[in-house]
């Protein structure tokens, strides 16, 4: 990865669909759920190609709003190629736009819904909104909390299940990203901050499971990392499918770890997001136990 004042060359470049929200929504869909979209794109070509794209993979997009006040929302990927590692800037655009009233008036599309997943590439009081109408309704709620930043206690009481990585948890937990703080540590600090349950990603050594009453560490799958631009999106789809279809939180984490393993071994975000035959193939291949609630369709907004 360059340093601050140099200039390195690259390969491969492209243009991709992406966004954590989108990444996610597709993500669940591939894996056979019911998705429910709210969000707002621009009205440029990539509001355009978003459209089509979320059409493709079966969204139910009748909850994205579009805006003329800002083009829809980009980011900008660096990816080290013989590891996989990536650095991203983001441009949140249009994402920034949508509002508290935007995502009240998009009530519908909590009322069905088992699981609500949200992350920070919209603004915190848009994320808050849309716990609220989760829990509200009895949703399991989920936060990505990525980009993150300082969140109040009244925002991370209203979440189930909180899925940072470890810098994200240390921030959260009003540490510096650099603080020698062990994971598990860091994850019942934001237990005492309201969180109900936080599964934190810990990369090639898989998550951790934390509760009010016990810690699980998830082993990852072994593959070769080609990309893990979207590995974090595989991995919260898994866990909200999984969820939303029965799981335990343990076994819905197993779930998404499988699913974020897949995710790095490939280039891309939208081709690496794995579906649900690939899923079922991977269980075969490691001799794991298909779940019984995998034949199921989940509903997540």
């Amino acid at each position: 990865m360059p340093s601050t004042g140099e200039t390195l060359l690259g390969t491969g470049y492209r243009v991709d669909y992406g966004g954590k929200g989108s990444n996610q929504a597709v993500g669940c869909a591939r894996l056979g759920s019911h998705v429910s979209f709210i969000t707002k794109i621009g009205t440029d070509s990539f509001a355009e190609m978003a459209l089509t794209l979320f059409r493709e993979e079966g969204i139910d997009v009748q909850y994205v709003r579009r805006t003329t006040e800002a083009p829809t929302g980009v980011g900008f990927i660096l990816v080290e190629q013989d590891r996989g590692h990536n650095c991203i800037a983001i441009d949140p655009g249009a994402n920034q736009r949508l509002t508290v009233g935007d995502v009240l008036g998009c009530n519908a599309a909590f009322d069905n819904a088992a699981v609500v997943l949200t992350q920070l590439e919209i603004s915190a009081a848009a994320a808050e909104a849309t716990l609220q109408c989760g829990r509200a309704r009895g949703a399991i709620t989920m936060l990505n909390p990525a980009p993150v930043q300082p969140l109040s206690r009244a925002v991370l009481e209203m979440v189930d299940v909180l899925t940072p990585n470890a810098t994200e948890a240390k921030v959260l937990a009003g540490h510096s990203p650099n603080d020698n703080v062990r994971p598990e540590e860091v994850a019942r600090e934001l237990l005492h901050k309201g969180v109900k349950h936080t599964v934190m990603t810990l990369g090639e050594q898989g998550a951790m499971v934390v509760t009010a009453s016990s810690m699980v560490l998830i082993p990852a799958i072994e593959v070769r990392a080609v990309d893990t631009t979207g590995a974090g999106d595989a991995f919260n789809a898994g866990l909200a499918t999984a969820l939303a279809s029965g799981a335990s939180l343990e076994d819905g984490v197993q779930f998404a770890v499988v699913c974020g393993g897949l995710a790095v071994a490939k280039e891309g975000v939208i081709p690496s997001l794995p579906y649900r035959d690939d899923i079922l193939k991977a269980y075969r291949e490691q001799d794991r136990t298909i779940p019984p609630w995998l034949a199921g369709k989940a509903e997540i907004a």
